[in-house]
């Protein structure tokens, strides 16, 4: 099972595999959700999700959608009928919605889009204007995204900094890890300072299957603020713990060795521990010297091939015999004879005098 989903709750119809979270399978009128243990507490913060969904249909349903809320939103049995997306109605925080049916039949899905609600206000998942069941405009914004049946996962990237509201979208036709795109981005978005983070996902008359492969989040800070520093409180309970600790360490040396006394010990000192200076500098040099014996084998090795070639070269331009030219050239002016195929003479001599002089080079660098 995949390490990431120990630290979550599993509600309803999810179920946990080996490589993430099936919310709901593709049968009718399933639900369910996957919540963190923990509270995320940050007023800026990232989450990442990486998400599959799949079905045999053409049109698939309900869809699945991601969760910022004060509370873990898992609906209970008797909220099911209500459950907005798998999870629990009038919820307070944010909802991330991947909508994959087309509720009003306008051909305006599979959508995505970001709502955030006061805890007060019941969704209403068939008005056309996607608005909140009291018609005020939850809606912050949102993108036409076909985000089924993708040969790579689907990932939805969700920034909230400042107030400032981003949503991303990786569209899963791709293996690029760095290929998203904007949704939306909406600012003045007021948002609890610190919540749950889930996953829900629901089916109806068609059904899909969703599952949720990994989930990343963090914490945004101010680059500008040094959040290194820790307070003096949290310093002296740092202090305090690592005291504890080294005491019960002692404890149990010194246990071990009360049950065990034919073993001789050794005093640890930070000699052990770490290196001098002289044996740090004696190991430069051990490395150095032996990184160059190695480069040298390899220079001598390839140098004797390339002598070897060249000598071959030079016995088989010095068996050619010169009066070959008889056949294929003639005689120049200046008395050098032209060899059969258009070399003359004196640049073979001139070839041959490179060669001696390339050989000595090398036999002086070895």
């Amino acid at each position: 099972m995949n390490d990431l989903f120990k630290k979550c709750f599993l509600f309803s119809d999810a179920l946990a595999g080996d490589e993430g979270i099936r919310i709901t399978p593709s049968l009718r009128s399933k639900k369910g959700s996957v919540w963190s243990k923990n509270r995320l507490e940050s007023k800026g913060w990232e989450i990442e999700a990486g998400v599959r969904v799949t079905g045999r249909g053409r049109i698939g349903a309900d869809g699945m959608a991601i969760w910022f809320t004060e509370g873990r939103g898992a609906a209970s049995d008797n909220q099911l009928d209500n459950a907005v997306f798998g999870a629990a109605d009038k919820w307070k925080g944010l909802g991330v919605f991947l909508d994959s049916f087309d509720n009003d039949g306008q051909h305006n899905n599979p959508y995505i889009m970001a709502v955030v609600n006061d805890g007060t206000v019941a969704y209403d998942h068939q008005n056309l204007e996607r608005t909140m069941g009291d018609g005020s405009q939850q809606n912050l914004g949102g993108c036409l995204r076909d985000f089924r049946n993708k040969p790579f996962p689907v990932r939805v990237k969700i920034e909230y900094y400042n107030q400032i509201l981003t949503v991303r979208v990786h569209n899963g036709l791709t293996n690029n890890q760095n290929d998203f795109e904007i949704c939306m981005s909406a600012s003045n978005v007021v948002l609890p300072t610190s919540g749950y983070i889930g996953i829900s996902a629901a089916t109806g008359g068609l059904a899909d299957d969703h599952d949720v492969l990994y989930l990343l989040t963090h914490s945004l800070h101010d680059p500008t603020v040094d959040t290194s520093q820790v307070s003096e409180e949290e310093r002296l309970k740092f202090e305090k713990e690592f005291q504890q600790y080294q005491d019960e360490l002692d404890k149990a040396k010194q246990d071990y060795q009360k049950e065990h006394p034919d073993q001789k010990y050794e005093e640890e000192g930070e000699d052990q521990w770490f290196q001098s200076q002289n044996e740090k500098e004696m190991k430069q040099i051990f490395d150095g010297q032996n990184m160059i014996n190695n480069v040298l084998r390899e220079v001598n090795r390839k140098l004797d091939e390339l002598m070897g070639r060249q000598e071959m070269v030079i016995s088989r331009i010095n068996s050619m015999p010169v009066g070959q030219g008889q056949q294929g050239g003639q005689v120049q002016g200046g008395g050098q004879q032209q060899i059969s195929g258009g070399i003359q003479r004196h640049e073979i001599d001139r070839l041959l005098n490179n060669q001696n002089s390339l050989l000595q080079q090398l036999g002086d660098l070895k």
